[in-house]
């Protein structure tokens, strides 16, 4: 058990019975009523999910836990950007933007990079949480260079998040339809990789040559996108990885039916097919299949 939740289960149990809650109640549309009795008795760490609904049903805030339990200002500060991370794999933007907004004047995040890490997120949030045909793009990147300022104003030997929001910057510019400039900011990020002696996530890479392959398509050069693709399929093979490989493989697909090489087309439509299914990724799935119906009809 970490010596950062020693008390968790009995400050739960303390603030429960405070608040005049039956066990059920507490545990309701957030765990079991099994899982919270072993939380109250040190048997079971919550996540740092489960704790967010249990302070909000208690009333108190999350950093209350922290306080109560002795946690050092980084555990917090941990856990808030681990749980905001979590959600933007979701792409789940709501709820990201819920918890810049309660934190932004938390002192636990004066220090720099914690307030670039929550204005990184908060100029996404702007973006994608607006309606399509109304997302200000110029604002949400205004404030992702703001971000990068307080860190690298010279934009010389970036980190790997600086890189990453760098990244968000590149595609924010493509989901705009700027394809140019996507394609420019994303080939610079492919240097600033290589400057790099390693990466802690190398995914990272990987987002940028899908990216760079997708601009490419969207703008007919469907030869030179073939380059970045096959080069993202070389890496996730080389890696040992399926991240991003059935888009890379769909992606490659379409380039080769693009340049009438259908057979080549094909091949990769039911490599992609087959990787989407091994990820129980149905409506990928649904899409390849469309695809290659529509192929055997022409």
């Amino acid at each position: 058990m970490s010596e950062n939740f020693v008390n968790i289960g009995e400050i739960l149990q303390s603030l429960r019975i405070n608040k005049g809650l039956a066990i059920e109640e507490l545990a309701e549309d957030i765990c079991s009523v099994e899982e919270l009795d072993l939380m109250e008795k040190n048997k079971q760490v919550p996540t740092i999910d489960q704790l967010f609904r249990l302070a909000n049903k208690l009333n108190v805030k999350l950093s209350d836990f922290f306080d109560f339990t002795s946690a050092d200002s980084a555990s917090y500060v941990s856990a808030v950007s681990g749980l905001i991370n979590k959600y933007k794999r979701e792409r789940n933007y709501k709820a990201i933007n819920e918890i810049v907004q309660r934190e932004k004047n938390n002192p636990l995040f004066n220090f720099p990079s914690s307030q670039q890490f929550l204005l990184w997120n908060e100029a996404i949030c702007l973006y994608y949480l607006a309606e399509k045909d109304s997302r200000d793009n110029e604002t949400s990147i205004s404030m992702l260079n703001e971000a990068l300022d307080m860190t690298n104003p010279t934009r010389k030997g970036l980190s790997e998040r600086e890189i990453e929001i760098k990244m968000s910057i590149a595609i924010i510019e493509k989901d705009h339809m700027n394809f140019e400039k996507a394609i420019s900011i994303l080939k610079e990020i492919l240097e600033d990789i290589d400057i790099l002696p390693a990466l802690a996530e190398p995914q990272i890479r990987l987002r940028a040559l899908f990216g760079l392959s997708q601009s490419l398509s969207r703008l007919n050069k469907f030869e030179e996108s073939l380059i970045y693709s096959e080069k993202g399929i070389k890496q996730c093979i080389n890696d040992e990885v399926l991240y991003l490989l059935g888009e890379f493989l769909y992606q490659t697909a379409l380039n080769y039916i693009a340049i009438d090489n259908r057979t080549e087309g094909i091949n990769h439509l039911n490599n992609a097919l087959n990787i989407f299914k091994l990820q129980e990724n149905d409506s990928f799935s649904k899409h390849v299949e469309s695809v290659m119906e529509n192929l055997a009809i022409k």
